[in-house]
């Protein structure tokens, strides 16, 4: 293992400039699954798959992240790899190992100052473009719909007298989205101006493409536009990312997870609780705020 191990570092510091740091991981990581396949009675060099797998669950045994199961499997992948190129094992037993499967990843709204930003941008891009940029951000940001739920919006959707919309999500589901009365406004001045299209008739956005309406790209480019209009990064703004807004918005505002649920139309609550790291942001500073305790202390938990 030493042998191999150390051709292998030197080859990561020569050929591809890896930092000190990255050299220590990466050897830590490999120490520690030779140690496992020692006790095993096989030097790593000539680890099977099914000595991997058993390495992957005992990592899981011993508390560690998928996260870092993942990038201790990574390591070894290059490592494997380069033992086969250099021909000094006829195969790589990482490639039919599948990687740790992660947990979803945590939004990452952006702020509410940013969203009245955003809509300045939006008011700012010229004629029609800019009444359809303010309906898609109010409509986005006041409903958590998805980018694919917007699009499709029927013309009847909306009704001047009426303060829900029915959403049909994902598996055909449908669900009610209360609506602000200024989205409502906005969507309904932006299809005033809507071009004379096949679809205008059908659609709230109707353009003249081959959908008869707006079409998803033509979403993310537009909100690209009033992001710059709006002085933001446009790599920040994207209909996913209002989406998360929005709900990650309401929860800090007190909303409750199976309020959320409803209103994002997440069949299971378990998806909606991607957001509970928003939710316990929210309970300590509760707690910093009005547990007798907690009076003059920067943090708890």
């Amino acid at each position: 293992m030493d042998r191999h191990l150390e051709a292998f570092l030197e080859m990561l510091a020569a050929e591809r400039g890896a930092a000190r740091n990255t050299l220590s991981a990466y050897r830590t990581d490999l120490e520690d699954a030779a140690a496992f396949a020692a006790r095993r009675r096989h030097p790593l060099q000539e680890a099977t798959p099914e000595l991997l797998r058993a390495w992957l669950r005992h990592l899981a045994d011993q508390g560690f992240s998928p996260r870092t199961a993942a990038r201790r499997l990574s390591a070894l992948r290059q490592y494997f790899g380069f033992l086969a190129r250099e021909g000094l094992r006829p195969d790589d037993p990482t490639a039919i190992l599948d990687s740790p499967r992660l947990p979803p990843g945590l939004p990452k709204p952006i702020a509410e100052a940013e969203v009245e930003a955003l809509l300045a941008g939006a008011a700012r891009l010229e004629g029609r473009r800019g009444a359809l940029a303010v309906a898609a951000v109010e409509l986005l940001y006041a409903s958590g719909l998805r980018a694919s739920e917007l699009v499709a919006l029927p013309a009847a959707a909306l009704r001047e007298d009426a303060p829900l919309i029915a959403i049909r999500g994902k598996g055909g589901r449908e669900r009610l989205v209360p609506i602000s009365t200024r989205a409502r406004e906005a969507a309904l001045a932006a299809r005033a101006e809507a071009p004379d299209a096949p679809g205008r008739q059908r659609w709230l956005f109707p353009s003249r493409g081959a959908s008869g309406h707006l079409t998803r790209q033509a979403l993310g480019l537009l909100l690209k536009e009033a992001a710059l209009a709006g002085g933001l990064d446009p790599a920040r703004v994207s209909p996913h990312v209002l989406r998360h807004s929005f709900a990650s918005h309401l929860l800090a505002r007190g909303a409750d997870l199976r309020s959320l649920q409803l209103l994002l139309g997440h069949a299971d609550i378990a998806t909606t609780q991607i957001y509970t790291k928003v939710l316990e942001e929210r309970l300590r500073q509760v707690v910093r705020e009005h547990h007798p305790l907690a009076q003059g202390q920067s943090a708890i938990g």
